[in-house]
């Protein structure tokens, strides 16, 4: 049985990402495990499948050792790995500069949700 892809997954791979994105959809995906993500449901999964077709690319800022963690905090809720992942989101959000991941999340706005006024991808997250 083929699984089609989830149409955030398809944006993802015929559009060009520069390194500071990977850095902007890896922070996402950061919050998003530590729980302060304000997204809704259907935004994390939407986020969640870039980032899969994403972190295997070069970021600019962030270390590329942040991939095996986010993996691991995924596939399982340890105390001690949410605490690393809460550490990292912080620094990841402390190192991009707000107006780069603004711009990052209006361009996801953009693609994902032309007709959403109101997107939940908003400029808390």
């Amino acid at each position: 049985m083929m699984i089609t892809p989830h149409p955030a997954a398809l944006w993802a791979q015929t559009t060009p990402f520069s390194p500071i994105d990977i850095d902007c959809v890896t922070a996402v995906m950061l919050k998003i495990l530590d729980s302060k993500c304000k997204m809704g449901q259907a935004e994390q999964i939407a986020l969640a499948a870039i980032y899969d077709v994403v972190k295997d690319q070069q970021g600019e800022l962030l270390d590329s050792s942040l991939h095996p963690l986010i993996a691991s905090a995924r596939q399982q809720h340890d105390e001690a790995l949410l605490t690393i992942i809460h550490a990292q989101r912080v620094h990841a959000e402390s190192v991009i500069p707000k107006p780069t991941m603004k711009a990052f999340k209006q361009r996801l706005r953009n693609a994902l949700m032309p007709n959403k006024a109101d997107s939940e991808i908003d400029d808390d997250d």
